[in-house]
């Protein structure tokens, strides 16, 4: 009997470089791909499907930050199978350049090559295609997607099998219902690989706001589409019956998903009545504490973490950039009422929007400490990312932008800026996190914490990953992860492969130092964690950004006094005013 003819989907999420030219790789990473699951869910459901006939689809799925990619292997995989192809999921543009590289050697074997994510599906949306990267991947013979794959990945798999890839796959102007479809999946020996096995989903897509620095309303749209509460309880229920506790749910915006409460009464019984042990990571907006119940059903839930994007506390700069729905007021009580579930706090903070100086960042910093219950702070470049709107008008007016990709990850300056010189940029976002995270403030940090009872010992770990990250690694906590992992033959194309007498001995060095560093870091930090844990005035502790939000705080907050804030709460107090005054009128 003749063996069924193999295919070999092989799925990869690169990662990008360092400033040296190495692959940003982890023995452990962070954050998990939902692309790289959403995509390995659709094809598993394809060869389930048996959408190639008698041909076996064997899948294999790798995560760069933290599984090393060598082409060749790849290669022989697939001619082994006899067919296949090798997709590049999930590409930002700051892994262009590195997903190209690992494409390269492949082409020149003959391999087929696909590549989606949200480069390309940006630069088609809002710049035509017209890039120099997307450029290069066409030159290679490259199959580009652009869009998302929920009911045409089939398609994409039969012309693989045939041998006839389309030059590009361009669903901009339909994008599909994730109802129903399905669900992302991550083998259990992959999600392994990341710190604290978390694996991730998408329980929707698409958001309704106009930030300018944003791509996701260019890429997945400003209409929010979902997935069924009762996806969301199989994607948990699968991934739990293979041992994965803790989710990442990937929405920019959960809060504005019309099905949250319905979600979270589900995960709610599934902890409280079926006693599933579950933790999960959501990201909201600064309004979301208006929502009745939200806040209390996601601690309910299981949210241990919130990711906030708080992206700027002047109000000017978040009105140019669009950020109407970020209002300052609302900032302590968004925050205080996250505190008082007991739930450990994110903010984005962009550093560079045109009305920011080195001194104006150095006391906005300050104004934060005091005043904002926060508890980590992480910070970013204002980066015109092609697929946003800035992009799109720097790149309209001529405007000088930094060509090389790789330096698109929110941690390089990419362009000018009106009122600081790159220096001054640099410096700014050097000081932030160095002025945010000071042994005084860390403390100040973990006693807020462990006042209100929530876990300081996660907290401890998070500042020590934050701060090691920036001080250790010179590499944003986002990309951060544990034991850093260097190829000495995976460097950038145009960059020289170091001798193995040089590199070895400095890369052994470099990890021994950087160990040692980690470790007195933790010793030294838990020293301060574990003598606050044995105050026995722990829950007594208070501060200013603690108290209960007074009408008064206009007066007495610095965060409210700069001509701007005062003209923003001046703005907003007219209109509640008006809003007061408008329910008073009786229909007649």
């Amino acid at each position: 009997m003749i063996s069924p003819k193999r295919f070999c989907l092989i799925l990869v999420k690169p990662s990008h470089y360092d400033d040296d030219g190495y692959v940003i790789q982890w023995l452990r990473s962070p954050i998990p791909s939902n692309s790289l699951a959403s995509l390995y869910g659709l094809a598993k459901d394809c060869a389930e499907r048996r959408v190639l006939g008698d041909t076996e689809v064997d899948i294999e799925a790798f995560d760069e930050t933290n599984t090393r990619i060598r082409p060749k292997r790849l290669a022989a995989m697939i001619e082994a199978a006899g067919a296949g192809m090798v997709m590049l999921v999930g590409v930002q543009s700051n892994q262009m350049p590195r997903a190209l590289d690992i494409a390269r050697p492949l082409r020149a074997r003959g391999i087929q090559v696909g590549l989606g994510g949200f480069h390309v599906s940006g630069t088609l949306s809002m710049l035509k295609g017209i890039d120099a990267d997307v450029d290069r991947a066409k030159a290679m013979g490259i199959s580009l997607f652009a869009g998302e794959a929920e009911e045409r990945f089939g398609e994409v798999l039969l012309d693989a099998a045939a041998g006839t890839l389309k030059p590009l796959y361009n669903q901009m102007d339909d994008l599909p219902s994730i109802e129903g479809t399905p669900i992302p999946l991550m083998a259990a020996e992959r999600a392994q690989r990341t710190a604290g096995g978390v694996t991730s989903f998408d329980a929707g897509r698409g958001c309704p706001y106009q930030c300018s620095f944003c791509t996701i309303i260019n890429v997945q749209g400003r209409k929010s589409r979902r997935r069924s509460p009762d996806d969301i309880e199989k994607i948990v229920r699968v991934n739990y019956a293979q041992g994965l506790r803790s989710f990442f749910i990937t929405d920019d915006n959960f809060a504005r998903n019309k099905d949250w409460e319905p979600i979270l009464d589900r995960l709610i019984h599934l902890r409280e009545v079926e006693k599933f042990h579950l933790g999960f990571i959501i990201q909201v907006d600064t309004l979301c504490h208006r929502l009745p119940n939200f806040v209390e059903k996601c601690a309910r839930a299981g949210v241990r973490r919130v990711f906030i994007g708080l992206e700027n506390i002047n109000p000017a700069n978040l009105l140019g950039a669009k950020k109407r729905q970020n209002k300052i007021t609302e900032y302590r009580k968004m925050l205080l009422a996250w505190k008082s579930v007991r739930v450990i706090t994110y903010a984005g903070y962009i550093l560079g929007f045109p009305n920011d100086t080195l001194e104006s960042i150095t006391h906005d910093i300050d104004v934060i400490k005091r005043e904002l219950p926060v508890d980590l702070l992480e910070f970013f470049y204002l980066t015109p990312l092609p697929g946003s709107e800035d992009h799109l008008k720097l790149t309209r007016s001529g405007q000088a932008l930094d060509p090389d990709m790789n330096k698109y990850d929110l941690n390089h300056v990419c362009t000018t800026h009106p009122r600081m010189s790159r220096e001054d940029w640099n410096e700014a976002y050097r000081v932030a996190w160095q002025r945010y995270y000071t042994p005084e403030h860390i403390e100040t940090i973990l006693r807020r914490v462990a006042s209100v009872g929530a876990n300081a010992s996660n907290a401890l770990f998070l500042i020590t990953w934050f701060k090691g990250s920036i001080d250790f690694e010179h590499i944003h906590p986002l990309e951060s992860g544990f034991m850093r992992k260097k190829s000495r033959l995976d460097r950038r194309s145009g960059f020289p492969v170091e001798p193995v007498w040089r590199f070895y001995p400095r890369y052994w060095a470099e990890t021994a130092v950087k160990l040692v560093k980690w470790g007195s870091l933790y010793l030294r930090l838990r020293r301060v964690y574990l003598g606050i844990k044995h105050d026995p005035n722990r829950f007594a502790y208070t501060d200013l950004a603690m108290t209960p939000v007074r009408d008064d705080e206009a007066d007495t907050h610095e965060l409210f006094q700069t001509d701007v804030a005062k003209a923003f709460v001046g703005h907003e107090q007219h209109v509640r005013k008006m809003q007061a005054g408008a329910d008073l009128v009786t229909p007649a």
